[in-house]
């Protein structure tokens, strides 16, 4: 993917302000933070979404997210942090590049988690869950 932003800077063509490293992983600070600290964990080999991700490949980018949430805990003094992937466009993915947020939380300050819903019966609830499980 010679045109991806995150392949480039895994290749070092573009900067970025690097927090942690190793053969198969880079985390870096997001230029557009949620909060200072937020950063991007992505895998240095190209893939989509989650979806694409070997098991082992995955395993090594979890590792690196418990790494850098636990520096954000002890280097930042934050008082917890929020994971987040987003897969596809119709979920909110920008850059066509596999990449977890770890945001470092601290109380009040203002971000909200998205709002919640109901399911209008049980019965609905059953036929969602069974159509799931049908298809995983």
């Amino acid at each position: 993917m010679q045109e991806c932003i995150f392949c480039k800077i895994v290749r070092g063509e573009i900067p970025s302000a690097k927090v942690y490293e190793n053969e198969a992983v880079l985390c870096f600070l997001d230029i557009a933070p949620v909060t200072r600290g937020h950063c991007l964990v992505i895998p240095k080999k190209h893939v989509e979404n989650i979806l694409e991700m070997p098991s082992q490949q995955a395993g090594e980018l979890h590792e690196a997210v418990r790494r850098v949430a636990q520096g954000m805990l002890q280097g930042l003094g934050a008082q917890g942090f929020n994971v987040g992937m987003n897969n596809f466009q119709a979920a909110g993915q920008l850059v066509m590049h596999a990449h977890w947020h770890v945001i470092p939380r601290f109380e009040g300050d203002g971000l909200q988690l998205w709002p919640q819903g109901k399911y209008d019966n049980e019965q609905e609830m059953l036929s969602i869950a069974r159509k799931l499980s049908a298809s995983s």
